[in-house]
């Protein structure tokens, strides 16, 4: 009777973890699909400005925008530290 009471208990507390499990999962696939959607910025850069990044972008196998959103992380890293 005892071990019956212990199986069911542990039933419970397995099925609280799978329902808590899946919770998490829905979480993290919603905070995914939110960092995928993107905002458009408009940038406004001088000519000499979009250049030297244009170069860089290159040398970094990178499009502009990709550069420059890579650079703009960057900072925001830097500056959390």
């Amino acid at each position: 009777m005892e071990i019956e009471k212990r199986e069911q208990a542990l039933q419970e507390r397995l099925e609280k973890l799978h329902a808590m499990e899946q919770e998490i999962l829905e979480k993290e696939k919603n905070l995914k699909e939110k960092e995928k959607a993107k905002k458009q910025v408009l940038l406004r850069l001088s000519p000499s400005l979009w250049n030297e990044l244009a170069k860089w972008a290159d040398d970094d196998f990178r499009s502009i925008n990709g550069q420059i959103e890579f650079l703009l992380a960057e900072a925001v890293r830097n500056r959390r530290k």
